[in-house]
């Protein structure tokens, strides 16, 4: 029995997918399947992991495509330290609507509390990016989508994250995970 190379030129042998799988032989349909299934699996194994740490985190799980740029909005200031917000939209991949969402700066890495821009870490974040949220919904958008510096983490006060995702769907590190103004909320976020 041959193996790999000739499946994947059985997939190739004419125009359409259809056609090329026409001229596999049985096995080497049957290990297509099979491989197919397997990436299956794991797609959805790693959203379904996604959604328990969130669910865990006391949050609420969003991932899609980001459908505009990253802005900036100033906001209110606590003992000298501005509280602005990223905004951007994403398109949703639970229900495929279109979602606020409001990232909290003073999480992000790369923060400066005199600038009036997005934070590096949020910048980086382009049109056609894919990104894994949890946070707190609010009507028509998600926010709350950062760390809840340490506290155990509740419906209103979740432990949350915004996370880039690669082609695998593998979600990085917590883009506004940094504690260093944890100190503004002494006994938690209120």
């Amino acid at each position: 029995m041959k193996h790999s190379a000739p499946i994947l030129v059985c997939l190739f042998k004419a125009p359409g997918i259809a056609d090329g799988l026409s001229r596999c032989s049985i096995s080497e349909r049957l290990i297509m399947k099979f491989m197919l299934f397997l990436l299956s699996i794991t797609a959805v194994s790693v959203s379904a992991s996604d959604l328990e740490d969130c669910t865990h985190a006391a949050g609420t799980y969003l991932s899609g495509k980001v459908m505009s740029p990253p802005t900036f909005k100033s906001g209110n200031y606590l003992e000298g330290i501005e509280l602005s917000h990223t905004h951007l939209l994403l398109k949703a991949d639970q229900d495929g609507k279109t979602y606020d969402v409001a990232i909290d700066n003073v999480f992000a890495d790369g923060y400066d509390n005199a600038g009036e821009s997005v934070p590096e870490p949020l910048a980086a974040i382009k049109i056609g990016t894919r990104l894994s949220l949890c946070g707190l919904p609010f009507p028509g958008g998600i926010h709350w989508v950062h760390t809840n510096c340490g506290e155990k983490p509740t419906r209103r006060h979740p432990n949350g994250w915004v996370k880039q995702l690669d082609a695998h769907n593998q979600a990085g590190e917590n883009l506004v995970g940094s504690q260093k103004y944890c100190k503004l909320w002494p006994t938690g976020h209120e």
